[in-house]
């Protein structure tokens, strides 16, 4: 009884591709035969050569590991598309073309954390098969795709699925996607390898997975706007300022504004668009750039961050928030947005230290954005030895005064050839002094910095 209807349903689709009116777009009529099988195996050959298999070597604090993943030829220069999350951090990256014996060695142009998409480059003596891009606006859930890529290191996988959701938002306040959502095997190692529908063109990047049959893929116009922004000089996007929480309905009932929808504006970040347009702690922003806010849940909130992330610095916008009782227009220019991928420096005493970012002051709740942030202590280093601390913001190397990362490479190299070294930090309220004493000699790495993810 459980398989009569499959069985009729397969025979149904059968006989309506093979005769009678068509089930195919005449841009998708399959060239060989009129079934679903005819067509994969047909789009499978046109794409696989351009699905590379990707092996990069990272660096994770003090130590190493070799990761691997999928990309696609974006253009027969060499140019190729993958995950941000499968390069960063990469000392080095080779890619295999297929039909070519050789691996490349590949250069990261530039990749966006929040949107999860890298740019590599290969040179070659030859020009690659590029892939043909699509889009992902005309797709509907429910609708056949496949997803290509090298899951476990097995190059050339094909995996076939549907659509099984537009506009996802994950809880990750990393990332600014509205994913699609396929039932597609996405593994590990098929990070950053294409999603191609039927008329064998590319409609997104596939990203991640959680569970089986729960695959989520970012809009191939998303990858295809990010390369640019590389490739232009540098990823830019519109700042506001905020942090925010929904409006629940609960919240709204309490507030006995059952009919509101937006968000609560609970932190403004000092000197920022936000702030100069007169947003407060406690307003309830309802509508922005002439359209209503709808947010009932955390990952709600992504949508407005992408509508902010999309606009040009300087665009004017306004916006209307309900504040005692009293809906209160305002407006506010765009700013550009602060850096969000913290470059790191790593030092000979044994310890790392980043950029201090607007996302480190609210993630560690800073109460200033100068200094360097102390991301990673080696065990048995002298900096563990003399009690720096992860989270500790360095302000001052013996007489030198540290505002940002460069101050502190500098002040760094200043004291290689010095044994004791005082270091001033800020942990938490206190003020701390620091002696740190060289003792056996370390390895001394060149200043390294994490690659510039904007160029």
């Amino acid at each position: 009884m459980h398989r009569r209807p499959t069985v009729l349903l397969c025979l149904v689709w059968i006989g309506a591709c093979s005769g009678g009116t068509s089930l195919w777009p005449a841009s998708a009529t399959p060239s060989s035969g009129g079934d679903l099988e005819s067509r994969i195996i047909e789009i499978a050959e046109i794409v696989k050569p351009s699905v590379v298999h990707i092996e990069a070597i990272v660096k994770i604090n003090d130590r190493r590991k070799q990761v691997s993943g999928s990309g696609f030829v974006a253009h027969p220069d060499g140019m190729i598309l993958t995950n941000h999350h499968v390069v960063d951090n990469a000392e080095k990256v080779s890619v295999s073309v297929p039909g070519h014996k050789k691996k490349y060695p590949a250069r990261v142009v530039g990749g966006d954390v929040q949107t999860d998409v890298a740019l590599l480059q290969v040179e070659t003596d030859e020009p690659l098969e590029a892939a043909s891009f699509g889009s992902s606006k005309g797709l509907r859930v429910g609708q056949w795709v496949l997803a290509i890529g090298n899951p476990y290191g097995l190059d050339g996988t094909v995996s076939l699925g549907i659509v099984s959701a537009k506009g996802r938002n994950l809880d990750n306040a990393d990332l600014l996607n509205d994913f699609i959502q396929t039932d597609a095997m996405i593994d590990r190692g098929s990070s950053g390898g294409p999603l191609v529908d039927l008329d064998g063109k590319i409609v997104g990047i596939n990203s991640r997975a959680q569970g089986r049959g729960i695959s989520f893929t970012i809009p191939i116009e998303t990858a295809q706007k990010v390369m640019s922004q590389i490739k232009a000089g540098g990823i830019e996007r519109g700042f506001l300022g905020i942090t925010m929480q929904p409006l629940d309905r609960n919240l709204a009932n309490y507030f006995e504004l059952p009919e509101l929808t937006g968000v609560i504006i609970n932190s403004i970040v000092e000197n920022s668009p936000a702030q100069r347009a007169g947003l407060r702690t406690g307003d309830i922003l309802f509508r922005f750039d002439g359209k209503r806010i709808e947010a009932e849940e955390d990952e709600d909130l992504r949508i407005l961050q992408r509508r902010v992330a999309d606009l040009d610095a300087g665009t004017k916008v306004e916006m209307e928030v309900f504040r005692d009782g009293e809906q209160v227009p305002l407006s506010a220019v765009v700013g550009p947005q602060p850096n969000v991928d913290a470059a790191e420096q790593e030092s000979d005493l044994g310890f790392h230290a980043q950029e201090i970012t607007a996302q480190i002051v609210r993630i560690h709740r800073l109460d200033t954005d100068q200094g360097a942030f102390v991301s990673f202590v080696a065990a048995g280093s002298p900096a563990r030895q003399a009690g720096l601390r992860v989270g500790d913001v360095i302000e001052r190397v013996k007489e030198t005064s540290i505002a940002d990362l460069d101050d502190l490479s500098l002040a760094l190299d200043a004291v290689r050839e010095e044994q004791r070294i005082l270091f001033t930090t800020r942990r938490a309220e206190r003020t701390l002094f620091i002696l740190l004493e060289r003792g056996t000699a370390l390895p001394q790495p060149e200043p390294r910095k994490k690659p510039d993810l904007s160029s």
